[in-house]
């Protein structure tokens, strides 16, 4: 298949648009239509990940930390990235990462940490606003359901477990044509008024364009009404880390002896235990510190995540125990996650785990 239908399909579960500013998140070596029959799944990639690809017959790797994060001005093989780039295009090998747009949905990189804990009733631990907005449009009653069919198809209309949402109010519309229009009712130069159906539905901002295009081709007017409002509300389906409950409690120490097997954790970094029994527990792949303050305002028993400095394991001030198990620890079941999520859709395409443990940290026990 085309690589551009492999890579439309992850950004229909992962879109671009929920990338954090920092990322670079995408294709970052290869073009769409370059014919792919097998790709590679890494968490990183590395000159050894590139090397296995050439070795199996892989056209694309796809892995979560994205290769490149800044400009490269240069291309003289001094840096480990240079060299995989340069690699990469050598062997006509696509590179693709899906990083903090995977983290950041609902059935990412996250839930899939709080799968391997056994955790339910899981949600989104901070979730984002600003990126909801909100249509509204005018429509003959005789075309309303053809106009919130379009939409709903286009991505409209979706809050949490329901789909189809809309409001629909009756109403009067107005309008007088000129001598230039094509008025779908009424006569050129007269007033006319027409029964309509308000229509209000939702959408995430990154569908606007699409949302709108389905809107133009079923309304039947020449001149389509519609308003636009960016929502402040929080899409509680997108946002940073993950929340959710153990189904039993267990004491701190079963819970870290659990957690460092289910992880496949060499070792585990922790802040004093309280001698609390852990139920609620809150987690963030890879880099999650910043999330602290809202694992404890939610009531969360432990934090498990990554990266932590000395200093910041003051922070739980006795209110939560932190638990560091490590970055590649945290996110290491994506791959398989990316692996379920393609053959659920490509079954007949040939994807495979990559072979080698990219983990840059070794520990000495």
């Amino acid at each position: 298949m085309k690589l551009n239908e492999l890579t439309a399909y992850l950004e229909s579960i992962a879109p671009l648009a929920y990338q954090e500013d920092y990322d670079n998140s995408g294709l970052i070596v290869g073009h769409g239509n370059q014919e792919l029959s097998r790709a590679l799944i890494s968490l990183d990639c590395t000159e050894a990940v590139v090397d296995e690809a050439i070795a199996t017959g892989c056209q694309l790797i796809i892995s979560h930390h994205p290769i490149v994060f800044k400009g490269l001005k240069k291309f003289n093989g001094k840096s480990y990235v240079e060299r995989v780039v340069q690699k990469a295009i050598k062997h006509d090998i696509a590179l693709y990462a899906i990083h903090t747009n995977l983290d950041n949905v609902m059935d990412g990189v996250n839930a899939r940490i709080g799968q391997t804990l056994g955790l339910k009733n899981m949600r989104i631990l901070s979730a984002k606003s600003g990126i909801l907005k909100k249509l509204v449009t005018y429509v003959p009653h005789s075309h309303a359901d053809a106009v919130r069919n379009a939409l709903f198809s286009a991505g409209a209309g979706n809050i949490g477990n329901y789909s189809e949402v809309s409001f629909n109010a009756g109403g009067t519309g107005t309008f007088k044509g000129n001598e230039s229009a094509s008025p779908y009712v009424g006569q050129l130069n007269e007033r006319h008024q027409e029964a309509e159906t308000r229509i209000e539905t939702i959408y995430p901002a990154y569908l606007e364009s699409k949302i709108l295009m389905a809107l133009f081709l079923n309304h039947p007017y020449e001149e389509v009404a519609y308003d636009l409002y960016t929502l402040t509300n929080q899409h509680q389906q997108v946002g940073a880390g993950m929340i959710g409950e153990l189904e039993y409690s267990v004491s701190e120490q079963d819970f870290l002896a659990q957690l460092k097997t289910s992880m496949k954790a060499a070792v585990i970094r922790h802040t004093e235990l309280k001698n609390k029994p852990v139920k609620k527990v809150a987690v963030c792949g890879g880099s999650g510190g910043f999330l602290l303050k809202q694992a404890i305002a939610a009531g969360a028993d432990v934090f498990v995540t990554a990266d932590y400095k000395y200093h910041e394991f003051f922070d739980a001030e006795g209110k939560i125990v932190i638990a560091d198990i490590g970055h590649f620890e945290s996110e290491q079941f994506t791959q398989q996650l990316l692996h379920e999520i393609i053959q659920k859709k490509f079954s007949n395409f040939a994807v495979r785990l990559t072979e080698i443990n990219t983990n840059p940290i070794k520990y000495f026990i």
